[in-house]
């Protein structure tokens, strides 16, 4: 069994998303942010744990993921399966001779290895990868920034300034159309 960087960085935001969705969907970029990871890559490991039912996604102005299931539900195994390509056997890459020989020899070993390893990871929950972060005293923000709206025209209650009778033009199409001695 391997276990790459991709599979150790989708625990790693996994748990991020955990601690941080409970106000509303959470961004990506807010993820890659904090965890300092592209962007894009992030996009690629939500395809891959979307795919998987890990994650639901919410488009649109306020819209980021949420897990599909509760923390307690989601286990290691879960994450790193949806985003890393396991195969049941390692000695695929080998040529058939050598492969069936290291089977003979060491096969038990490694299956117990890799049995063990999975028994591991699927006995860790996501809630306790948050527990675990909340005890070494991860500061959660009460929620993340709200998307930005549009500005509203309010109504100035100042009065504007009188200069039409000053000869000072009120808008620059009224400083176009004015002779140019007059400009100056």
């Amino acid at each position: 069994m391997r276990i790459t960087t991709r599979g150790q960085l989708a625990v790693s935001a996994m748990t991020d998303l955990a601690l941080r969705q409970q106000m509303r969907p959470v961004a990506l970029s807010t993820i890659s942010a904090r965890q300092g990871t592209s962007l894009s890559y992030l996009e690629q490991l939500f395809s891959a744990l979307r795919r998987a039912g890990l994650v639901d996604s919410t488009r649109g102005p306020g819209g980021g993921y949420t897990l599909a299931r509760r923390a307690d539900q989601v286990s290691v195994a879960d994450i790193i399966l949806a985003v890393e390509n396991l195969k049941g056997d390692d000695t695929q890459s080998l040529a058939q001779g050598q492969a069936a020989q290291m089977r003979a020899m060491t096969g038990e070993l490694w299956i117990t290895f890799n049995s063990r390893v999975m028994d591991y990871l699927q006995s860790v929950t996501l809630a306790e990868l948050v527990t675990q972060e909340l005890a070494r005293g991860v500061v959660v923000e009460s929620g993340e920034p709200a998307p930005q709206q549009r500005a509203r025209a309010v109504p100035s209650t100042k009065p504007k300034p009188r200069l039409a009778g000053l000869g000072v033009p009120n808008s620059v199409f009224a400083l176009g159309s004015m002779p140019l001695m007059q400009r100056r």
